[in-house]
């Protein structure tokens, strides 16, 4: 191996480990600080790089924000995949996967998409930006989910998935917003004896 090649991969691994650093010093600042007060300085004054150098890795804020999405989803991705892939299938797996689920739409991901998808609401440049990444975790996601499925018919396993996700995104909301522990605790474990009666065809 020549001194240029092991260079080139010296200078590319530079640039993984600042790209890193700016989105997840990008997901920090939307948990702590929220979007409003996200600004590009406070973003490299945490990922310790100069504000020039957001300039070579995005164009705009707005692909950013998506990118710092997009690699908190991905590595909560391979978590959920690899929990789910460990699951009992058929209807015993149903309220565990629920759990799992619950796990990885809520909690940090839940807070910094909350932020971006308030702000998307009025910010064209935004939402486009970060449409493509929330629809592809959850084709990703539906995968694994049908595979853990089994012999469930396949629009009958998409319907509980996204009935899932929604009501983990609105009990996600509400634990942000302060809401009572307990009742959503009791909302999800309804949901999971409804969705395991659904699952059996009942």
């Amino acid at each position: 191996m020549t001194e240029t090649t092991r260079g080139h991969r010296t200078q590319a691994e530079r640039r993984a480990q600042t790209r890193t650093a700016l989105l997840d010093a990008t997901i920090d600042c939307l948990v702590e600080l929220g979007y409003a007060r996200t600004s590009v300085q406070e973003i490299c004054g945490r990922a310790g790089v100069s504000k020039g150098a957001v300039q070579h890795h995005f164009s705009a804020k707005a692909e950013l924000m998506a990118a710092a999405v997009e690699h908190l989803t991905n590595k909560l991705r391979g978590q959920l995949a690899t929990s789910l892939a460990e699951l009992p299938g058929g209807a015993s797996g149903v309220s565990a996967a629920i759990d799992l689920l619950w796990e990885g739409y809520s909690g940090t991901l839940s807070t910094a998409v909350t932020e971006l998808w308030v702000a998307a609401r009025t910010d064209p440049e935004l939402r486009a930006a970060i449409r493509p990444v929330d629809r592809a975790l959850g084709r990703a996601t539906l995968e694994h989910v049908t595979t853990v499925a089994g012999e469930l018919p396949k629009e009958r396993a998409e319907t509980l998935f996204w009935l899932t996700v929604n009501l983990t995104r609105g009990l996600a909301l509400d634990a942000e917003l302060g809401g009572d522990p307990a009742r959503r605790k009791q909302l999800l474990e309804e949901w999971k004896r409804i969705a395991t009666r659904l699952y059996a065809g009942d």
